[in-house]
């Protein structure tokens, strides 16, 4: 059960402006108030900008950038550093701060906050391997490719990860030499003011990094429309991101999406069923399914199915749900129409002819009702008529469907737009091979889930995404290519 509190009074003392051009600023619209999902609480109001702060900021950001692109090398590294060495210092805080506008367990903030720290390390180091080329060229002549930041960038980030969303646009961008707008979701917005208040404490440049919370429709039409925006970096739907994709096309933009998934998670006949289902059960239940990598169509091979089955069921009895700060594996949805979504697809599913293993609903009974909470819930016999095979789900729930040969479960998994995240399990060199280069998928996992990390590429393919976040294809994200010859005089 959860235990009711006044979670307003554990929220740490936090700024409730925008941060534009070094200063803390009321915003011209309404203040909006914050919720916790576990409760319904109000938290705190938080100010609101529109087109006009997003011009300032837009214009502070311009001002910055030729004295923050040309700094010493050295010195943006260090205060990159400094940064990250600060948001580990203050994991706890940032962590209960997440968890009370989120909703997620706090051992899952904690990972979230460390991640940060770990990205802008890896960012700062990466500032230093920006290597440009020389190409032979003819006697008396010089061949040069150049590789220097694109200029100003907007940032729009997601509630799901209201951290790590963030540090993994700004870091890349301001190591490459960028200065950045942010535009954080509106339901999570005091993580991303928690990280701006390191960055002013720590002595980022004012100018460099610049934050606008507010309606999503005026802010990132502005960034959009205008022509010193030089790149727009987006974490979302795919809904949003081709209207942001139209609109950047305007003024010519670079952009990089990380849009919708709808992973699939194969389980072939010679897996290790206990380590599959114990890798499915953690990644599912992340962040309570609300993550565009979670596994969201579970194909089992017909062969081993009933054992599979019988795992699970028992493992999905353990998952404890509550209050994130309490000690549960899952905590509440986003919102009541995240709940309402959920069970319009479980709906489906069953008139359809679905069968409900586990679960099925909201949690509604006791201190529940406080709250936006959703059974861990397993759906058997799914089908291609029902919409969970093709909508993705952001919620708390485990579709499984049969499969008996290989080319019909690729086929099958590769039946969508999306091409995010895939994963699957066997013992098999020979199917491991074959499967991750037949999956049309940016990512993918054999044996394990693990497909994030600061050091390796992550983004999507078909209707999941352009370009790629982490690792050195991360940082090439925010350059510009720029040859120069050179003819000498004789």
């Amino acid at each position: 059960m959860i235990l009711v509190v006044k979670t307003r009074e554990k929220l740490p003392k936090i700024q409730t402006g925008l941060y534009i051009n070094g200063q803390w600023v009321e915003g011209s619209l309404e203040k909006k108030a914050v919720h916790n999902p576990a409760t319904k609480e109000e938290l705190i109001k938080v100010s609101q900008g529109g087109e006009e702060e997003t011009q300032h900021a837009i214009q502070a950001a311009k001002e910055a950038f030729p004295k923050w692109s040309g700094m010493e090398l050295a010195e943006r590294v260090k205060l990159i550093h400094a940064i990250a060495d600060k948001i580990e210092e203050k994991t706890e805080q940032l962590a209960l701060i997440m968890t009370l506008e989120q909703g997620k367990p706090l051992k899952e903030s904690r990972a979230e906050i460390l991640t940060d720290s770990q990205n802008l390390h890896w960012s700062a180091e990466e500032a230093r391997r920006i290597y440009g080329e020389t190409i032979p060229a003819p006697n008396n002549h010089k061949y040069e490719v150049k590789k220097q930041p694109v200029g100003v960038v907007g940032a729009i980030t997601p509630w799901n990860f209201p951290s790590n969303m963030i540090v993994r646009k700004i870091a890349p961008a301001i190591a490459a030499g960028c200065t950045v707008i942010l535009k954080p979701a509106s339901s999570t917005p005091l993580s991303a003011i928690a990280i701006f208040e390191i960055f002013h404490e720590v002595g980022l440049p004012a100018g460099v990094a610049n934050l606008i919370v507010g309606p999503s429709s005026k802010i990132g039409k502005t960034l959009t429309d205008s022509n010193d925006v030089r790149k727009l970096t987006f974490t979302g739907s795919t809904e949003v991101g081709k209207m942001l994709y139209e609109q950047s096309a305007q003024t010519m933009k670079k952009i990089s999406f990380e849009l919708g998934g709808h992973a699939p998670f194969i389980v072939f006949e010679d897996a290790d069923i206990e380590d599959a289902v114990e890798t499915l059960v953690a990644m599912k239940f992340r962040n309570n399914g609300q993550a565009c990598t979670s596994p969201n169509r579970i194909f089992v091979s017909k062969a081993i199915k009933q054992e599979f089955v019988e795992q699970l069921s028992a493992a999905v009895e353990k998952v404890t749900v509550g209050n994130g700060l309490d000690d549960v594996m899952a905590g509440p949805l986003i919102n009541g129409e995240a709940v309402e979504t959920v069970q319009a697809q479980v709906d489906d599913a069953k008139a359809k002819g679905a069968k409900v293993l586990a679960g099925g609903g909201p949690l509604t009974e006791g201190d529940y009702a406080n709250g936006y909470f959703y059974a861990p819930t397993i759906l058997d016999a799914v089908t291609t008529e029902m919409d969970i095979f093709y909508e993705e789900t952001f919620g708390p729930v485990i579709p499984l469907i049969d499969f008996e040969e290989e080319d019909e479960v690729i086929k099958m998994a590769n039946d969508t737009h999306f091409g995010l995240a895939s994963y699957f399990f066997t013992k098999d060199l020979r199917r491991a091979e074959v499967v991750s280069d037949a999956l049309e998928y940016g990512l993918v996992g054999i044996n394990n889930t693990a497909i994030s990390t600061s050091e390796a590429p992550f983004g999507g393919v078909k209707h999941s995404g352009v370009g790629r976040e982490n690792g050195s294809y991360g940082i090439e994200e925010y350059l510009e290519i720029k040859f120069v010859h050179t003819k000498y005089p004789k």
